[in-house]
């Protein structure tokens, strides 16, 4: 019966975006099926009201933040969460959950693929927003403790394997230095790039940028994260709590494709993200019109080469 069903929402993805390549269809349609499994709740959601739903996900980290997240926070808000699963490290992120269990240790990229337990699951045109809330990281980690006399300035950087090839989406030490002259004067900068012990992996391999030392040479006067980290270690329980305490401070972003935008657009302001076409399905659906600044409301500024990067720097920062 659900391939029957796949095959039918396949057809009617093609009818209704016949300007879509065949191949990404595919997503259209998962979407399409993740969202009609949601009648089945129908009863156990908007009647009886009980905790009832388990959220299990140990599958890349850009699609926890997008979709699953969301949705654990819909259902907290509903009174129907029982409890939810991810990987190590997760705990502050689901703060909201009475009970959380970190049980994974590795991220695997194609536990996404075939899960329609939440109702938007992957890359579409369209989203469906009834059962997703906005998590409000901001308002719950504002703090006083990272607090500066300039405001921040958060670049988010990555230097990953993508899509089995060479780093694409990332900025170099000639336009870091460029971007740090720029914004400086004006605002504290905290350089983050979380190394491969700092946080739970999937199949994305970090490699290395050589940037810190670099940036500690050339640029003392911007904070890195790992830094942080080491300070502070006694009092954050793992480098993700670390982000959302600095995150929630903070209203200017300039971050990379993948998670590492997607934690960025949690927390309102200006976030630049950096995605190259070629690469992400982000592209071919617009989503950075659409679930990006759905996460909080932040105005999302997509650059799709480093330049573009500079010339948003440049009229916003």
């Amino acid at each position: 019966m659900q391939q029957l069903m796949l095959k039918f929402l396949y057809v009617v993805a093609s009818l209704r975006y016949p300007g879509i390549r065949r191949d990404l269809r595919y997503f259209i349609r998962d979407n399409y099926f993740a969202r009609l499994n949601q009648t089945r709740f129908l009863v156990s959601d908007h009647m009886a009201k009980k905790p009832y739903k388990v959220i299990d996900y140990h599958g890349e980290f850009d699609q926890e933040l997008r979709y699953v997240l969301p949705f654990a926070y819909w259902h907290h808000l509903n009174g129907t969460l029982k409890k939810t699963i991810s990987c190590a490290n997760t705990k502050e992120f689901y703060f909201f959950s009475a009970n959380h269990d970190e049980q994974y240790e590795k991220r695997v990229w194609q536990a996404g693929y075939g899960y329609y337990d939440v109702p938007n699951m992957t890359h579409s045109p369209t989203f469906d927003y009834s059962k997703w809330a906005r998590v409000p990281f901001k308002s719950h980690y504002k703090n006083d403790r990272f607090v500066f006399d300039k405001p921040l300035l958060v670049i988010a950087n990555k230097y990953n394997i993508e899509w089995d090839k060479p780093p694409v989406n990332f900025l170099d030490i000639p336009a870091l230095d460029r971007i740090i002259k720029a914004c400086k004067s004006t605002y504290q900068i905290i350089y983050n790039r979380p190394l491969s012990t700092q946080i739970v992996l999937d199949n994305s391999e970090i490699m290395d940028l050589n940037e810190h030392a670099w940036l500690r040479e050339k640029h003392p006067d911007v904070i890195l994260m790992h830094d942080l980290h080491e300070q502070y270690r006694s009092e954050v329980s793992s480098f993700n709590h670390l982000q959302l305490l600095v995150y929630a401070n903070t209203d200017r972003f300039i971050s990379m494709h993948g998670g590492t935008a997607a934690l960025a657009s949690y927390f309102g302001g200006i976030n630049i993200i950096l995605s190259h076409p070629g690469g992400g399905m982000e592209h071919h659906f617009n989503e950075y019109a659409t679930i990006f600044p759905a996460l909080s409301g932040a105005q999302i500024l997509h650059a799709k080469n480093t330049e573009q990067v500079f010339e948003y720097v440049s009229q916003y920062y």
